[in-house]
């Protein structure tokens, strides 16, 4: 019942993993781990992100959908709830919905078997009811008022806000309590056909265990016919402009925090690219922000900053921003502080001595990696998603040139493509 397999080895790591086409078109990857524990997956390439407006400026699906699609999932015809199961099991599950995906997951030492099996049968097996709706919107509008309450969250969105003018990553991944209002047992049911495809989709398993056996019960339970459309397309414009270069509010918080975004608006259409970019930029931001970089120790010696400082780099293939987030008595002090470094280090050009230094600490903390299960999984389903295939990621970290993080820190810190979120004390 299995169409092709392909063998991905690394020499270096002495890992190997597999790629399984199944006969629905979903792919399957196994990596095979003598460790105590076995991490499994079964991710869907759809987040919020995928609700986008067609020509007509109208959304296929209410804001949030993908969220509230997770969290009803694991309710069954019988009226068992599967998170129940897998703790009969003795197996910690868990799942979430992100910009991009939606995954559900656990973990087990003990009947891997029987939390798998439950694990492809209540994804593949929906059931929604007029009232179970209802009373999911209750549960998720009061999440949403939970986290617009939450400082943190907000001043992550508004620095989304701040970033993008049309682009579905800046709409909150719960929606709104009215756009879930308008979701139905209906809408749902179209929302799990449109997207919840075999070819859509990735199962992923790390542990003890072997590619016959997990064929041999995906075979036996997932029943999803194959794909007969293409999902949903869409084909955004997004401005290679910032919408709003500041956005600030007001929170619970004892002093202001920041969020400082930087707009990515040259993502490469190769994933292989994407990759090299993806690793460039984890070394750059640590080059120019860790926290045993020249700039922080600056801020905090002269007070401008908490010990709590930190830069993240996200990509996809649609979008992609560097967050630097702390917090600050005089946030916009912080930003026109990084920006004269930034201009310090483009006349300076940067060090290649640093540079050294932290490609062995990255490469490290990558072949690090390999020693958790639930890393192993989560780190192979999003290159699979992205088209990129992690062995060559190593490849990309060992091989890195600095003329091209030199050339790559030129071109991204584009004054222009910054924007700064505050939220201040109430």
């Amino acid at each position: 019942m299995t169409s092709s397999v392909q063998i991905f080895e690394s020499e270096l790591l002495g890992e190997t993993y597999y790629r399984v086409t199944h006969a629905s078109g979903l792919p399957v990857y196994v990596f095979p781990k003598e460790m105590s524990t076995t991490h499994a997956l079964l991710a869907v390439n759809y987040g919020s992100v995928d609700n986008v407006t067609d020509a007509n400026g109208n959304k296929p699906f209410p804001d949030g959908i993908a969220h509230f699609l997770e969290h009803k999932l694991f309710s069954n015809e019988d009226g068992s709830d599967s998170f129940e199961r897998f703790s009969a099991y003795g197996a910690d599950a868990n799942a979430y919905t992100s910009h991009t995906r939606t995954v559900y997951l656990f973990t087990a030492t003990d009947r891997f078997a029987d939390s798998f099996g439950e694990l492809i049968d209540f994804v593949t097996h929906p059931f929604f009811t007029k009232e179970t709706v209802k009373k999911e919107q209750g549960i998720i509008a009061e999440e949403i008022r939970m986290c617009r309450d939450n400082p943190y969250d907000r001043c992550y969105y508004n620095m989304l806000e701040g970033l993008y003018h049309r682009h579905p990553v800046k709409t909150d991944i719960c929606g709104c309590v009215g756009s879930i209002s308008k979701i139905t047992e209906k809408t749902l049911y179209d929302c799990y056909q449109t997207y919840y495809r075999p070819d859509n989709m990735a199962l992923v398993v790390c542990g003890n265990v072997t590619v016959e056996g997990i064929m041999a019960i995906v075979n036996a339970r997932f029943s999803m016919p194959p794909a007969k459309r293409p999902p949903l397309s869409s084909c955004l414009q997004e401005p290679a402009t910032v919408h709003r270069s500041r956005v600030t509010d007001r929170g619970q918080v004892a002093k202001p925090i920041f969020s400082i975004g930087v707009k990515d608006v040259r993502i490469p259409v190769d994933p292989a690219e994407r990759a090299k970019r993806d690793a460039a930029m984890g070394i750059l931001s640590e080059m120019l922000f860790s926290e045993s970089g020249e700039l922080y120790n600056d801020l905090f010696d002269r007070r401008l900053i908490s010990p709590e400082f930190s830069a993240d780099y996200a990509l996809t293939k649609d979008f992609g921003f560097l967050q630097i987030s702390g917090e600050a008595d005089d946030p916009d002090a912080v930003l026109r502080e990084i920006l004269a470094y930034i201009e310090e280090q483009r006349r300076k050009g940067l060090s290649r001595k640093d540079f050294e230094r932290i490609c062995k600490v990255e490469f490290a903390e990558w072949i690090k990696g390999f020693d958790s299960t639930e890393e192993i999984a989560n780190t192979l389903v999003s290159f699979a998603f992205d088209g990129a295939e992690i062995f060559a990621y190593t490849q990309l970290l060992q091989n890195m040139d600095f003329d091209y993080i030199q050339s790559l820190f030129e071109e991204f810190f584009d004054p222009r493509l910054f924007t700064i979120s505050i939220i201040t004390p109430t």
